[in-house]
């Protein structure tokens, strides 16, 4: 059963999926710019092409019948609800439509968790996007990139501001988060938490 009905809604949009990450090519591999490479391999599969609007980058395409945009914030991850709120009400989108996809440390690398609401975890992106939207309650695609290994001796922060490493396989990771979200639009959660968490 598709995520989405017709009718149900003034919105725009059936869904608008925000990849968390932080602008700049001095970032562009970080693990913490995982959403980010997500949603740029979206938007390669669907041959978006993005502009600049509500601090942000968007491009609007279809998958399968449902019309999804696609948002990257300009912001920094901390600012990030700077850039979703307005897209949020632009589209009245309403929140069980809003997609965040974000790097996960308490997930180990390569695992994937699609789910509604809950904790935030203390994720920066997360809590500025829940602060200006005033609620934790939209869709979460959590992309496990684990902690510092055993002997590591770096701390969380420095950990997922570096880039990923070639045994981390990013690009599988990437494609197979995306696989993930083509599935929450075409079969629904329910059939997409069972194939993918």
């Amino acid at each position: 059963m598709p995520l989405f009905r017709r009718g149900g809604t003034a919105s725009t949009l059936d869904l608008l999926v925000v990849g968390l990450g932080n602008p700049g090519r001095k970032h562009a591999r970080d693990r913490h710019n995982v959403g980010f490479m997500v949603v740029d391999e979206l938007a390669r599969r669907t041959s978006a092409s993005f502009k600049g609007k509500f601090s942000g980058q968007i491009g609007e395409v279809r998958i399968g019948q449902a019309r999804v945009a696609l948002l990257q914030p300009d912001t920094y991850m901390n600012d990030s609800g700077r850039s979703v709120q307005p897209a949020v009400a632009y589209y009245k989108t309403p929140l069980e439509a809003v997609l965040v996809v974000h790097d996960e440390v308490d997930l180990e690398h390569g695992r994937l968790q699609v789910r509604l609401g809950g904790g935030l975890a203390g994720h920066n992106g997360l809590r500025s996007i829940a602060n200006r939207l005033g609620s934790p309650d939209f869709l979460r695609l959590r992309v496990g990139v684990g902690r510092p290994g055993r002997g590591d001796p770096r701390d969380v922060a420095d950990f997922v501001l570096a880039a990923f490493a070639p045994e981390d396989d990013a690009e599988a990771l990437v494609e197979r988060a995306a696989d993930a979200l083509e599935s929450l639009v075409e079969s629904g959660l329910e059939i997409t938490q069972q194939r993918f968490n």
